[in-house]
């Protein structure tokens, strides 16, 4: 064992290692001459393969350290120079190839970028309308479902909230003047009277109330809004600046027997219609408060109901995926079904034109004509599920999302504005409602309201750049 490691290392520290393992053997081994003879040759033989090993080790480590130095020559060059090729003979032919460099295909991938970079942009137009809030508005206790501007002429608007309760709002104090309290379910929705002070709520208690709407004017204004914004909340009213409280109905609407969603006033207002998670919708007296008909058809809970401005029409929506066109116009009523969603329709309202806009948790935004329902007229895609949309009467499509975001469009599907979406501006949770309200003095002309408990003022405008 001693004998073989001394070997080993005899080999590996060349031939003057190797003579003097011979000259120690010679002196210590008891090997007969012949067998020694015959071991100093092969170990010659070994010596000599081993030193031409060695060379070709030598000259190879040489080519490796050449063909590494000219890489790195070439990597310099083609860095400073921008060389986009290299000819380099393949092996065992003459013939020569050509192999991009990494920055030629860089140059060709970003003119790729750049083609379609342009593509999209241009598919794009600046904002055609300014948003700009001007005043946030608090004092629900809970997620805020629905908002209402009140008619012409009164700078008013209404809120329904999970809290319980139904606010009326001055939009230049900043301040609830009025809460409706009387239902004893969460409060889903909130109409005003086309022409007297009364307002429309729906509820979870089963029930839809029409109730007195009137408002003090003579209440204290109390702070101004932008230390509102500072304060905020229920804590910002003082003792005195409490908002008149209403706990009776005029009118109590009953009968449906679950879930009441929604509820709009017919035109003129002396009928409601009310849209139940019982699958219904019910049309009613308002002076009697008797039903007058249950609308049957749907195949799920219905999510909304609104009626025509100026004509006896009504449009239901569904989580059946599809929102139902009623005509009160004859004696006999009828009905048409549009069906172009793939999820639950959430929302779906008239506009000036005669159209039907629907909105739903499939992402999208559809603007249909009441007298063709076989295709929609335009397509508006989205990121996120839709809730109720609201349409101004020049109209401009404002729609509110689960993910924060409030849009414009108009109804041609094209893309105006988005809401600011900030820290201090937009909505801190998803978007239940948006409303317009075009005919007030004060420059909000438009609400959005949602589930972090805020009303949002905004003044929207035509850019100037138009």
């Amino acid at each position: 064992m001693k004998s073989s490691k001394r070997r080993l290392q005899a080999l590996t520290e060349g031939s003057e290692g190797l003579s003097n393992y011979l000259k120690m053997e010679d002196s210590e081994t008891s090997i007969p001459p012949v067998f020694r003879s015959r071991l100093h040759e092969l170990f010659s033989q070994i010596e000599k393969e081993f030193d031409l090993l060695y060379s070709e080790n030598l000259n190879l480590q040489e080519k490796i350290d050449i063909l590494s130095e000219k890489l790195e020559r070439e990597s310099c060059i083609g860095d400073k120079q921008n060389v986009d090729y290299i000819e380099f003979e393949t092996s065992g032919k003459n013939s020569k190839a050509k192999i991009s460099q990494n920055n030629s295909q860089k140059v060709k991938t970003s003119h790729k970028l750049r083609v379609q970079t342009s593509k999209i942009v241009s598919s794009f137009k600046a904002p055609s309308y300014s948003c700009q809030l001007v005043r946030e508005f608090t004092g629900h206790k809970d997620g805020i479902w629905d908002v209402s501007s009140a008619r012409p002429g009164q700078a008013l608007f209404g809120t329904a909230s999970a809290d319980h309760t139904a606010c009326v709002w001055s939009v230049e104090w900043g301040k609830c003047l009025l809460q409706y309290t009387g239902h004893s379910g969460s409060v889903n929705s909130i109409k005003f009277h086309p022409s007297r002070d009364i307002a429309l709520t729906s509820s979870g208690d089963n029930t839809a109330h029409v109730w007195q709407a009137a408002v003090n004017w003579d209440l204290p204004r109390g702070q101004s809004s932008e230390e509102e914004l500072e304060g905020g909340g229920e804590e910002s009213l003082g003792e005195g600046e409490r908002p008149e409280v209403l706990r009776t109905p005029l009118t109590e609407l009953t009968g449906h027997l679950g879930v009441v969603v929604a509820a709009d006033w017919l035109t003129g207002g002396d009928h409601v219609i009310t849209a139940s998670w019982d699958r219904t919708a019910n049309l009613y007296d308002v002076e009697t408060g008797d039903c007058l008909q249950i609308l049957t058809g749907h195949d799920h809970e219905l999510t909304h109901a609104s009626a025509h401005h100026s004509s006896r029409l009504v449009v239901t929506a569904s989580r059946d995926t599809t929102f139902r066109l009623w005509d009160f116009r004859e004696p006999i009523h009828s009905v048409s079904v549009f069906q172009g969603h793939t999820e639950s329709v959430t929302s779906a309202v008239f506009t000036r034109e005669d159209k039907v806009v629907s909105g739903s948790d499939d992402r999208s935004v559809k603007v249909w004509d009441v007298r063709n329902m076989r295709s929609a007229l335009a397509t508006i895609r989205s990121d996120s599920s839709v809730n109720r949309v609201s349409v101004s009467g020049g109209g401009l499509i404002a729609i509110p999302h689960d993910n924060r975001q409030v849009r414009l469009f108009d109804l041609l599907g094209q893309r105006l504005a988005r809401l600011p979406r900030s820290s201090r501006q937009g909505h801190r949770r998803m978007v239940t409602s948006v409303a317009w309200a075009e005919d007030m003095t004060s420059n909000i002309n438009f609400f959005s309201c949602g589930f972090d408990r805020r009303i949002l003022g905004w003044s929207v405008q035509p850019s100037k750049e138009n």
